[in-house]
């Protein structure tokens, strides 16, 4: 009896122990602290200035932390897709919060719904004028390559492509001056220093709203070798003040289609577009006695002003030897009017001016007279 006892006993132990060691797992593979590829990379071009843009990968190809974080290759071809990064255009050390070294960080808290935004960074690659000549019809591809500190890669990022052709420098002399029409600019114009073939070149004309800081186009000309080459820009609104600046845009002929891509801007001129201009005056004014047998009046009618910023009229009678006046209250809003303030054996003539939205007044009409027998 006391064996059986000592045998249990044992027995129990036994499984104790075993449950205390538990079963090992399928162990995992080390990981190789390769930083994802960039699939967001973004390039803009103005002028010789190529600008970068992408997310910095946070995390590893086996999905993570990238801890062990390198250089980050920028690498540049002209023409076709790369296949290897081949000698960068430039590395950029490692990347940290306020860097001045190429890449910048800013990182935007998200709404609580959504996920972190990574940080951002950016590079700016200097075109040389040899290299937008090299192959001026085609395009140059970019892409980025993010190292770890032993200095591997899983792959370039994706790749994005900008024109290659050069750029003219910005026109000189721009003027601007406003005008009852609309502001009219004048510059100096430029030309190429030799013609190549598939490029063409035109001016571009910004307007800028100096209150809100918002850019609009405010048209385009063909640089086409005018000697005085100009443009009217109708488009602005009155009592506001505009930046205007003018650039030339290269035109490319491709194979796949156009592209274009923008010189440096000159200087901005500014115009406050401060209306002191007035309507035409109106014309075609005819004034019709009602006839015998009616209370007497004169209907007058003309043809109405055109300007989108038209208030209305003021209509002006005068009597034979008289002066000229206004026999409205308030602005007439539709190109006809009744006087039936008139008497018999008198003769009136009269004449019309246009009103602007802010006040200017246009010379007036042609006279019409009519009598009342």
């Amino acid at each position: 009896m006391r064996f059986s006892k000592l045998k249990l006993g044992l027995a129990f132990a036994a499984l104790a122990l075993l449950a205390s060691c538990g079963t090992p797992g399928i162990p995992e593979p080390p990981s190789l602290e390769l930083a994802r590829p960039v699939r967001d990379l973004r390039a803009a071009r103005k002028g010789n200035e190529v600008h970068l843009a992408w997310s910095v990968p946070e995390e590893t190809t086996d999905h993570q932390t990238f801890r062990h974080v390198g250089p980050t290759r920028i690498c540049r071809n002209v023409g076709p897709i790369m296949h290897g990064c081949g000698t960068p255009v430039a590395e950029l050390p490692t990347p940290k919060a306020g860097s001045k070294q190429g890449v910048s960080f800013r990182r935007k808290a998200p709404p609580k719904s959504q996920k972190p935004i990574p940080p951002q960074a950016a590079y700016t690659d200097q075109l040389s004028p040899s290299l937008q000549l090299q192959s001026p019809t085609s395009n140059l591809v970019y892409a980025v390559s993010v190292l770890n500190s032993y200095g591997r890669s899983a792959g370039l990022s994706n790749q994005v492509q900008v024109p290659s052709a050069p750029t003219l420098p910005p026109p000189e002399n721009l003027r601007a001056r406003l005008t009852a029409e609309g502001v009219l600019l004048a510059w100096d114009p430029v030309s190429p220093a030799r013609e190549i073939p598939g490029l063409h070149y035109a001016y571009r004309i910004y307007r800028r709203d100096v209150a809100s800081n918002h850019d609009s186009v405010a048209g385009e000309a063909q640089a086409s070798g005018e000697t005085n080459p100009s443009l009217l820009d109708t488009g602005f609104e009155s009592e506001k003040t505009y930046d205007y600046r003018l650039t030339v845009v290269t035109l490319v002929e491709q194979a796949s289609g156009s592209a274009q891509v923008e010189g440096d801007d000159g200087p901005p001129v500014r115009v406050v577009a401060h209306d002191v201009f007035p309507p035409k005056p109106p014309t075609g004014l005819q004034a019709v006695f009602s006839g015998p047998g009616q209370k007497p009046f004169i209907d007058l009618v003309w043809a109405g002003n055109s300007e989108a910023d038209l208030a209305g009229y003021n209509v002006y009678r005068r009597e034979a030897g008289g002066e000229s006046v206004k026999i409205n209250t308030e602005l007439v809003k539709t190109p006809a009017l009744r006087d039936s303030d008139v008497a018999p054996g008198h003769q009136y003539s009269y004449s019309i001016s246009a009103v602007d939205a802010r006040g200017n007044e246009s010379p007036r009409s042609e006279e019409a007279s009519e009598a009342v027998p």
